[in-house]
């Protein structure tokens, strides 16, 4: 399988890429989508990172897999295709945004493009699943890859916002530079982590803009949907 990354990004992650794993790992990715129904379509398994440059990111949200039903998926982690039915854990990000902005509308599409064209990488752990087979990837070293990607914004950038909402997250965001970037924390935004008070009234949208301005950044207009 041949993917391609953007050009800023393949210089920025060119050591990384002409690692033996990384090889490896595509070689795997392209039998899975041989032999199996997988998401998202090839041509989105690197959307996160064509929609936001690596030199234009002042956000990171991690999620954890892409969606696993048909149709959902479109290679940015929460993110789903015009026209998709907003699924449980978006409707819930949504829902929190609009009060800690103090909005009267709520969004009525799930596709954050609008988010990663101002900055927002909106990166899974992993980048592609099986359909219907949540974290069926897992074995894949998509892991590996997405910790070298959140380790070189870290090194190599200041002053961005990482937003990690549960413990998968936490996790992953464990080596994050916090004297150089702000991190916010919380639950999980799913149904299950938001109805246990984990979620909401976590304010990470005015944070996040408070931030950025307090460092001359623009920032994100998260109602832009």
């Amino acid at each position: 399988m041949q993917l391609q990354l953007n050009s800023e990004w393949q210089s920025i992650l060119e050591e990384e890429i002409q690692k033996p794993y990384f090889k490896e790992l595509l070689e795997m990715v392209d039998l899975e989508y041989q032999n199996y129904m997988c998401y998202p379509p090839k041509d989105l398994i690197l959307s996160a990172f064509d929609h936001c440059s690596f030199s234009d990111t002042k956000v990171v949200i991690i999620g954890q897999d892409p969606y696993h039903g048909k149709g959902e998926a479109n290679g940015m982690c929460f993110s789903v295709n015009d026209g998709v039915k907003i699924p449980p854990s978006l409707r819930n990000i949504y829902r929190e945004l609009v009060d800690d902005l103090g909005s009267i509308f709520i969004p009525t599409s799930g596709n954050l493009e609008s988010w990663a064209n101002q900055g927002v990488l909106l990166l899974n752990a992993g980048l592609t699943v099986r359909e219907d087979l949540p974290n069926s990837h897992k074995h894949l070293q998509w892991g590996k890859f997405t910790d070298a990607v959140i380790q070189k914004i870290s090194d190599e950038k200041e002053h961005v916002v990482f937003l990690l909402w549960g413990s998968f997250a936490h996790k992953k965001g464990g080596k994050i530079n916090r004297e150089k970037h702000l991190v916010l924390e919380s639950g999980h935004p799913s149904p299950m982590s938001a109805n246990q008070g984990k979620w909401f009234g976590n304010k990470h949208f005015s944070k996040t803009n408070s931030y950025l301005e307090s460092k001359g950044l623009k920032p994100i207009n998260w109602l832009n949907l």
